[in-house]
């Protein structure tokens, strides 16, 4: 059995996140989205969006299961955004692994916002120890809800819990 990486995202690897970042953003927005806002969301335009990412400070990760199956990015100030699976591969723990991973890369602290009809996302952050902050921004059709996660974070064993960074912005 091969073993699941994930691997920061540099100028050969981008190519392959954005279109895992495509294909899920489109898969995860078609119930609520135009189909031609979810059609623009191209392997294509997606990379130029994780390029400004990376061009913020953003830290860009691929999850290979192989193949390429998910993407994060973790802001300067620990915040984790554009957690995404490809459809095919959910449900077989990556997402707990990547979100795992993606936190233990923000410091004392995580920090997302998910959109407040994304269910699935909600369950996926509450069972592994993120609790909403009561921080709500109202910027468009959904609403958006901040959830954090405080060291030791709940899967660390004890004296695994170090790390430093600065409370999250949202991104």
């Amino acid at each position: 059995m091969t073993e699941t990486k994930i691997l920061l995202v540099d100028a050969l690897s981008l190519p392959l996140a954005a279109q895992v970042h495509a294909q899920a953003w489109r898969q995860s927005h078609r119930d609520f989205c135009s189909p031609e806002f979810v059609e623009m969301h191209t392997a294509e335009r997606q990379k130029e969006y994780l390029r400004q990412k990376q061009r913020e400070g953003c830290r860009l990760y691929l999850l290979w299961a192989p193949p390429p199956a998910g993407v994060v990015a973790v802001s300067p100030k620990g915040v984790i955004q554009d957690l995404y699976v490809l459809p095919q591969m959910q449900n077989r723990g990556l997402g707990t692994a990547l979100l795992r991973f993606a936190a233990e890369q923000c410091g004392q602290q995580a920090f997302l916002w998910i959109l407040e009809n994304n269910q699935g996302a909600r369950r996926l952050y509450l069972r592994n120890g993120f609790r909403e902050t009561g921080r709500v921004e109202n910027g468009g059709r959904l609403a958006q809800i901040e959830l954090s996660l405080s060291r030791p974070f709940p899967w660390q064993k004890k004296g695994d819990a170090e790390g430093g960074g600065a409370p999250g912005e949202k991104g």
